[in-house]
Formats: structure tokens, sequence, C-alpha cells
């Protein structure tokens, strides 16, 4: 028996994702260069470093376990034929020379022949075209496509690295690129850092030994100093740890969490696009009443039907309600069968010497005739269904021939627990909820209604719409009717022009383009195999309810790590703005490693990490970076002024140049550590206990970390750790002069230049789609 593949990182790719970054090997050049000059005190930050790196893949492996255990439930089994016994079986244990036993939903798991039977296929998840073709015997069968309908035989050809896991984890997602914001912008930002660092440490070098001459122990540890303070060491552990904390809550709720990212993307959502039976219905259906047309023989029509039900090859949910309603009978002898599929909505079975027997659509059945009783039943959210007979030939390519009508068949499928709660939560927190369906527009705006679905009245058939015309059906309704599954596609595609951020729920092969499209995808545990293994999250008790916690959970990720940045990032920029400023004045940077680290772990890690666990259900409406740089730029650019305010004090004959145990470098390290602590309290607004908690205990370890080093220097240990003179009054005289001027500057330059500006495109959408509220 191979072993299930899952979605999820291997452990390689864990511990190869955590180990070799490119931070890391930043941090381990300047550890190396620090070594070399016996600057062991300062190499506490690989510690740090190596903290970090241990937590981060000790949460990612908890996640991954998690996650291996729900794949597991969700897995599909495939059915073969051994010995003549049909026998249901893990995907993983097909051998080639096996019997598929094929039918409408299925996944095919494995290469394979028809022996047997026949079945129309949908290969998009390989092609990205959502044509039925054919299959009869001889013709051969893709590991990756599904069975829209009919059923068959088929002899695995191939098994291993082209069945379950190559295919849907490979085909299914590599045609979309893998999509973080957060990640993304992290890349920027090393690629930044690394262009700036690489050049800007070697200035830093060559100045201090050729034109200060500087000691090489000096050179390299205030060279390392500058490069530390450029690495955002903690941000990407705090990504991950946040990210994976979320799969590890939603997990708990039998949430399968196929993507890692999935879970981010969501969080940007303000479009949530349902499919209506089995994802927004419970896909339960059930034959309400059957009722005959004046001209029908009740004793002929349940003949008919019941051979039809028979003999069908088609086993959906409306089928499955028909067997259930009418006996089944073998008395007619069958010539010809047509299974439904979602293209052409109608099935037929041709009986000798009766004709061909149709269930059906009604606008398939009697286009040109708009049946009162029809619409009443359709107006109150009801399935309603022709049966039909006629003599003439019916090809499943062309429209169908004059129907006798026989009978309407009313089905009912009743909406999900917590539906209407769920929906109501969605709406509440600005997102639009739109209804696609291949359902008769009426009845699904209807159930639409009946839901709470804000304009659910707006419905479109979308028969009568060519592709020009999408972009403006997409903005003006919230209910589609009728919907192809290209057409699903071209609407998702639609949103996306009109720069909304989407996610599609859907559970049958009708929506794999759909999902496959949309920026966040979600399949219910009922849903067929083929949505199941394309969706990027499944809901694995089918609980529509779920769906607003990982909503929530996405945004908690997106608004703890983007406040976060806006501390990490303050160190950052301070560190370049500084190099620039000691390259230009030949200055040696003012701070050593040890003191870059005490920042990293106290300012920087500490209240980051366990705020990033609050929940916070805010709209997203701001990017990640450029709002993590507005936060963070006032308070750097802050201590650019008071530096080169230091400069002055310097030239004037005040302060000395800042080294090592020098007065100078006690006033800047007390100022970076007070502005990087007004960071922090900006990070914990608004104000609630927890967050000032952290904020307050967070300011107090910076100064109790500086004065327990000092005592323990002085009495105690008789250890410099952190290479820092005890103030004297005039130097915390100026430091509460030079902490006033950075809280000026910091708040000047908040208020105006890096004010807030709110996204107007998702606010005019919100109001527009919520109404009143």
């Amino acid at each position: 028996m191979k072993k299930q593949e899952t979605a999820a990182k291997t452990t390689a790719q864990i511990f190869r994702d955590n180990i070799c970054t490119l931070f890391n090997l930043l941090n381990l050049l300047i550890a190396i260069s620090l070594i070399v000059v016996h600057a062991w005190s300062n190499l506490f930050f690989i510690l740090v470093v190596a903290m970090n790196t241990i937590i981060g893949i000790a949460q990612e492996l908890k996640a991954k376990r998690l996650i291996e255990k729900l794949t597991l439930l969700s897995q599909p089994n495939a059915c073969v034929e051994r010995n003549g016994e049909a026998l249901s079986i893990p995907i993983a244990e097909v051998q080639e020379q096996d019997i598929l036993l094929l039918e409408s939903g299925n996944q095919i798991c494995a290469d394979a022949v028809v022996t047997s039977g026949g079945i129309e296929v949908n290969e998009s998840l390989l092609t990205g075209e959502s044509d039925a073709i054919f299959k009869k015997e001889g013709d051969s069968l893709l590991s990756g496509s599904s069975v829209i309908s009919g059923t068959c035989k088929a002899q695995v050809l191939r098994v291993g690295s082209d069945s379950y896991a190559s295919k849907l984890t490979k085909e299914a997602k590599k045609t979309k690129a893998m999509h973080s914001e957060l990640v993304g912008s992290m890349r920027k930002v090393t690629r930044l850092t690394s262009f700036c660092i690489v050049p800007l440490g070697i200035l830093l070098f060559l100045q201090a030994l050729l034109f200060r001459d500087s000691s090489l122990y000096d050179a390299v540890v205030g060279t390392s100093a500058g490069l530390l303070g450029m690495l955002p060491k903690g941000l990407y552990l705090l990504i991950s740890i946040s990210l994976a904390a979320g799969i590890i809550t939603l997990s708990k709720k039998n949430v399968l969490v196929q993507d890692f990212y999935s879970l981010e993307n969501l969080a940007h959502v303000d479009v949530l696009c349902l499919d209506k039976t089995g994802t927004l219905t419970e896909g339960k259906m059930q034959v309400e009443n059957a009722v005959l047309f004046p001209e029908t023989d009740k004793a002929l029509f349940q003949e008919w039907i019941g051979n039809f039900l028979t003999h069908t090859q088609d086993n959906n949910a409306t089928f499955q309600a028909m067997h259930g309603y009418f006996s089944g009978m073998d008395t007619l002898s069958v010539t010809e069968q047509i299974p439904f599929s979602s293209e052409r909505k109608w099935s037929a079975v041709t009986f000798s010497g009766v004709g061909t027997f149709v269930v059906g659509a009604p606008e398939k059945l009697c286009p040109d005739t708009t049946l009162p009783e029809l619409l009443e039943y359709q107006r109150t959210g009801k399935r309603v269904l022709l049966a039909g007979i006629t003599r003439q030939t019916v090809q499943k390519d062309q429209p169908l021939p004059a129907v006798q009508l026989l009978a309407m068949i009313v089905l009912t499928d009743p909406l999900r627990a917590n539906a209407a709660r769920t929906i109501a939560d969605f709406q509440r927190e600005g997102v639009s909820v739109k209804l696609i369906s291949g359902d008769n527009p009426v009845t699904a705006s209807a159930i639409a209604q009946q839901a709470g679905i804000l304009h659910g009245e707006r419905w479109v058939d979308m028969r009568v719409i060519d592709e020009s015309e999408i972009d403006a059906a997409a903005q003006q309704y919230t209910v589609f009717g009728r919907v192809t599954p290209q057409q699903k596609r071209q609407l998702i595609q639609a949103f996306h022009r009109q720069k909304h951020t989407v996610a599609m729920t859907g559970d049958g092969v009708n929506d794999l383009l759909a999902l496959k499209e949309a920026d966040c995808s979600i399949s219910v545990g009922q849903g067929s195999d083929a949505a199941r293994q394309t969706a990027q999250l499944v809901l694995l008790d089918s609980d529509f309810a779920v769906l607003k916690d990982v909503l929530l959970e996405g945004r908690r990720v997106v608004h703890n790590v983007t406040r976060s940045a806006g501390v990490f990032f303050i160190k950052t920029l301070y560190s370049v703005l500084l190099c620039a400023i000691c390259l230009l004045t030949n200055t040696p940077f003012p701070f050593v490693p040890i003191q870059i680290t005490l920042v990293d772990l106290i300012i920087e890690g500490y209240p980051s990490f366990f705020l990033s666990f609050l929940p916070d259900s805010r709209p997203v409406r701001t990017r990640f970076l450029p709002e993590a740089i507005r936060r963070a730029a006032p308070n750097s650019i802050a201590i650019g002024v008071c530096f080169l305010f230091y400069l002055l004090l310097h030239v004037m004959g005040l302060f000395s140049l800042s080294g090592e145990q020098t007065q100078a470098n006690a006033l800047l390290f007390l100022l970076i550590g007070t502005v990087g602590l007004l960071g922090v309290f900006k990070m914990c607004q608004p104000f609630t206990k927890i967050k000032a908690f952290f904020a307050v205990t967070s300011a107090a370890g910076f100064y109790a970390a500086i004065a327990l080093c000092l005592w323990l220097q002085d009495h105690l240990l008789h250890l410099d750790i952190l290479h820092l003179a005890v103030p004297t009054s005039t130097t915390l005289l100026f430091f509460v002069l030079l902490a006033i001027l950075a809280v000026l500057t910091e708040q000047i330059l908040s208020r105006t230049v890096f004010r807030r500006k709110e996204t107007a495109g998702a606010a005019a959408f919100q109001i527009d789609e919520s109404g009143d509220t």
C-alpha cells in the first residue's frame, strides 16, 4: 500500500523552508564575522535566530499532522471490481489491471481504458476546458478528470505518480500560482534588504578601517550591528506561526486547509459566490409531489418513469430522490439512453415501441411555454422537473424535439442549518454574497431570499446573457440562474476585473473551473471527489456556519501580522537610515549587536508573538506592506532626526562619538528603545486589558533589562553584557529632550504625511451592497 500524500508540506520541506532562508544565511555570515574577532557576547542573536527557527518548525509540524489526519477523512475511495466482486478501497491501493467502476461525480484516480459502458468526462483540471467528452469502450481516461454522467467499467493502465496525488495536488493546483500578499511582500523586503545590506556592509567596514583607523574588532562589531538591525528576523516566523495557528484552530473544527495561504486570501474576500444545491442547501432532495397533466394516463406514466429510473445511469441527488418516490419497473426494452449533464439539463431513455422518455428542466422540454402552476412552485424555492415522451429521434448534442408533457415533478431541498445566520454574518462583515446556480433563476432567487441574501430578488437567467454582457450582469445582479460551468468562471473573472477578491463554494464537477479561478475555493465534505480535491478549503462536516470562523481566522492573521510588522520595520528602516547617515558623516554605527538583539527580543518579539493570537474580525481594507511601512516610517524618521540632533551635539563638543561604554551610546540606545516602544503602544491601540498588559510589560521589561545588566556588571558578575555605560544625569536630561523631539516628530508625521487613507473602492462596494447598513 502506498502512503497517501496530502496538500501539506512534507517534513523535509518544513525544515528546508525554515532553515534555508536568506535571512538565516545573512545572520550566519554576520555570526562568523563576529567569531573571527572573538566578539562572543555579541553572538547572542544566533540563539534567538535558532529559537525562532525551532518554534516555526514545531508549529508547522503540528499543523501538518492535523492536516494529514483530516485528509484521511476527506480522501475518496475507489470502487473496483476484483474476482467479480465490487469493493470500495482507498485510492492508494488501486493497482494496475484493476477494473474501476465509475459513475457520475467520481474523480478518475488513474489512467485507464473503458472496457464497457459509456461516460461523459470533464477534463478541465487538465485542459482548462469544461466541454463534456464522451468516452466509450476502448477510449482512454486521464487521471485527474471527472465523470459528469453515465457509468462504465475501466481497466487501470498506470498508477503511482500518475494517480491520485500527482494529478490532483499537482495538476489541479499548478495552473494557479500561490498567491500570498504577506509572503510576496516579505520577499520584496528580503530582496531590498539584500540589495542594501551587502554594499552598506562593505562600505561601513572599509570606512571604519581606512578612514577612521578603527581596530578590526570595532569595524566588525559596528558593521554587524548595522546589518543586524536591517533584518526583520522574527517577522517570517510570525507569519508562519500565525497561519499555522489558524490552520490548527480550523482543523479542530473539521476544516481541512489544503492551501497554507488560503486563510490569508479569504481575509481579503469581499465577494462570496455560493452554489445553491449541496452548498447553500443540504443537497438532500425529496420529491414532494408528481402533478400529472390532464391528458396523462397515470398507469402508463408510472410504468414509463419506473422503467426510466431502473435503466438510467444517473445517480445524482435529484435522481436518488425520484428513486425514493417512484417504484422501479423492468417491463420495457431499452434501445438507447442519454445521461443527465449540467450542460444538457435533461436525461432520456428510449424504449422499444414506445418512444423516448425525457426528464429535465422545464425550459428544455417546453422552451416556448410558461406554465403558471410551475412558476408558483418555483417562487417558493422548489425545484420543478418536467417528464415527457417523444417519438422523434433524440440526440445528446442537439436540442430536444417536440415533447408531449406528462407530469411536473416537484422537489424540495432544505436550506442548510445556520445558512441564513452565516450569510447574515458575512453581510455584516462587509462581504457581498452572490448565488450562482445551474437551477432555474426563479427557484434560486426564492432560496436566496429565504437565506437572507441581500438583494436576492435581483436575478438573471444566464441563458440570455452573452459574454460581452457578463461584466454588467456581475455588477447588477445577485442571483444567477441557469449558469453553465464556463459562465461560472466568467463571472469570477468579471468580479476580478471589478477589483474584488472572490471566494467560491462548490460541490460538483460543474464548479471546478470557478473553484480554480477564485481567490479562495471552498468545498463541502459531501461534495464530489473532484470538488473536494480541487478546493483550498474543505468543510468536512459540510457545516456552512464554520465558514465564518475561517473568515475571522484569516482576518486575525492579516491584521495582527500587519500591526506587528509596523514594529519590526521600525528597526529595519532606522538601521538603513542611520547606516546611510554614518557613511555620509564618517561616523561609527552607534550600537553593538547585543543591544540590537535586546530590541529584537523585548520590543519586537515578545509583544508581537503573544498579540498575534488575539482575535480581530475587522474587514481588511489595507495592503500589508504599505500599511506596515506607514506605521513604521514616522518612528524611524523620528530616530533619524534625533540622530542628526545628536551629531550636532557632538559637533558642539557635548558628546563624543558613539561606541562601547560611551555616554553617546547610552543616550542613543535609550532613545531607539523608547521610540520602538512608542511603536508597540501604537500597535496595541485601541487598548484592551490584554493589549495594555503587553504594552506596559514590554516597556518595563526593556528598562528593567538595562538596569539589571548594569547592576550585574557593577555588583555581581562583572560582565559587560550590553557594552553599555551607566548614563549620567546629563545624558538622561538629553535623553528626555530627544525623546520629546522624537514623539513630536512621530506625531506630526503620523498625522500628515503618513496619515491612513481608506480604500475608497472597498468602502464604496460595501455601501452599495449593504443598502441602508
